[in-house]
């Protein structure tokens, strides 16, 4: 029987000047990549700093998690950009993470957008395309994470880039495969216990639960925690448990070699 291996990432360096928000160091030994924020929706240039230095001691895979140019809405306001706008916002901010990645002698391993454009590149196939564009443009290794069955993910595998199928742990689902809106009240999982469940079906069943009581098929390569949520480590703890107790391999994906470019 084949071993199932799955990645545990979370979104990470999200404060900045004198605002805290997120337990990053608390989460790092739960999870296996980390999404660090690069400016424009949080973060800033010695927060990048101090969470690369962080992931590297923890041996946590380093990820540039671009947003879109909006702190006071956290990048969860929807923008409208062109496809250009999104090429060149996400190629500065993993040019941003990346020089601090280089300068700790450290490894750039994915990119996953983040908030409103995460969502919008998951349906706009002209903006998922852009996305892709602009990582591979950057670094073709790079592992692109996108919402699993997505136009992003979609757009990944089109531009030739390996791509990270991507599941979450505390939020449910549609039956079209989409996160339930924010706005509405049964958009998150509160209970650990649940979010669990949820990543130990998903993991080993290929599937998961609607929020209207069906169901779709899922496979994802990474699970998301949110490192913003009241209980994170909490969550973070009890899916880690979950997996290993399921006999789940918990680790990065891996990068293409060199050779392969």
């Amino acid at each position: 029987m084949q071993e199932r291996i799955i990645d545990l990432n979370c979104d990470m360096g999200e404060s900045f000047g004198a605002y805290r928000l997120g337990i990053d160091e608390s989460l790092l030994p739960y999870i296996t990549s980390a999404n660090i924020a690069c400016g424009f929706h949080a973060g800033d240039a010695a927060v990048m700093r101090k969470t690369v230095q962080a992931c590297k001691a923890y041996n946590v895979a380093i990820g540039a998690h671009p947003g879109l140019p909006d702190l006071s809405g956290f990048g969860r306001r929807v923008m409208q950009i062109t496809p250009d706008e999104a090429y060149e916002m996400v190629v500065y901010q993993i040019g941003a993470l990346m020089g601090f990645v280089h300068s700790e002698n450290a490894e750039l391993r994915h990119v996953k957008p983040h908030g409103a454009l995460y969502n919008m590149a998951a349906s706009d196939k002209v903006l998922a395309e852009a996305i892709a564009e602009a990582v591979y443009r950057v670094d073709s290794r790079l592992i692109l994470f996108g919402l699993a069955g997505s136009e992003l993910t979609q757009a990944g595998i089109r531009r030739g880039l390996l791509v990270a199928e991507e599941a979450f742990a505390d939020r449910t689902y549609r039956m079209d495969g989409t996160l339930t809106p924010r706005s509405e009240d049964n958009a998150v999982l509160h209970d650990s216990a649940d979010a669990a469940e949820q990543t130990a079906l998903m993991v080993k069943d290929g599937m998961v639960w609607t929020s209207d009581g069906g169901s779709i098929l899922i496979a994802p390569d990474t699970v998301c925690i949110h490192g913003d949520s009241p209980h994170a480590l909490e969550f973070a703890m009890a899916v880690r448990q979950r997996l290993e107790q399921e006999g789940v391999v918990v680790r990065a994906p891996d990068l293409r070699p060199f050779s392969s470019r």
